[in-house]
Formats: structure tokens, C-alpha cells, sequence
């Protein structure tokens, strides 16, 4: 399963849930398996146009030919073990 964020530099939002992301990955013991790509909308004028305002945002997609789709946006204060039970219920 590939998880998708777009996210842009300076974004303390972004930083926070990219960290979380990554601390989920590394915990040897979580069952939620994904690999996470980072997508830096100023990159893409599509992407900033779709995600100026909204970012972070979250997608999933389940294989190369798949379509993305999108996961709900976590609250900021989520913990990283809630931010993974939500992912699992998503993934």
C-alpha cells in the first residue's frame, strides 16, 4: 500500500504528520504496512492549485495502476498510535 502526503516546505502541520507517519513505520511491532511518499506541491502547479490551501493532505493508493483516493485529514494533536488505528481502519 502506497500512502501519498502532499505537503509543502515550511508547513509545521506537514512536518508534524510526516513525523508521526514515519515513527509508525519504523515501530517494528505496528501491523499498519505502508510506504510513504512525500509530495512537495510546489513542485507541480496541479498539485498547488489542488492543495494550496489544504494541506497536508493524505491519499492512499493501492498499486501503480490504482487511482488515489483520499484518507480524512487527522487533527493536528493526534497521538501516533491514533493517527495508526485511523490509517488502519483506511488501509
Amino acid at each position: 500500500m502506497q500512502l501519498i502526503l502532499y505537503s509543502k516546505p515550511d508547513c509545521h502541520l506537514c512536518e508534524g504528520l510526516q513525523e508521526k507517519l514515519e515513527e509508525i513505520q519504523a515501530d517494528g511491532e505496528s501491523s499498519c504496512r505502508f510506504d510513504l511518499e512525500i509530495r512537495d506541491i510546489t513542485t507541480r502547479d496541479e498539485w498547488f492549485r489542488a492543495y494550496q490551501y489544504e494541506v497536508p493532505v493524505l491519499h492512499k493508493q493501492r498499486d501503480a495502476t490504482s487511482a488515489e483516493e483520499p484518507i480524512p485529514r487527522p487533527s493536528p494533536r493526534i497521538s501516533a498510535k491514533q493517527l495508526e488505528h485511523m490509517l488502519q481502519k483506511h488501509l
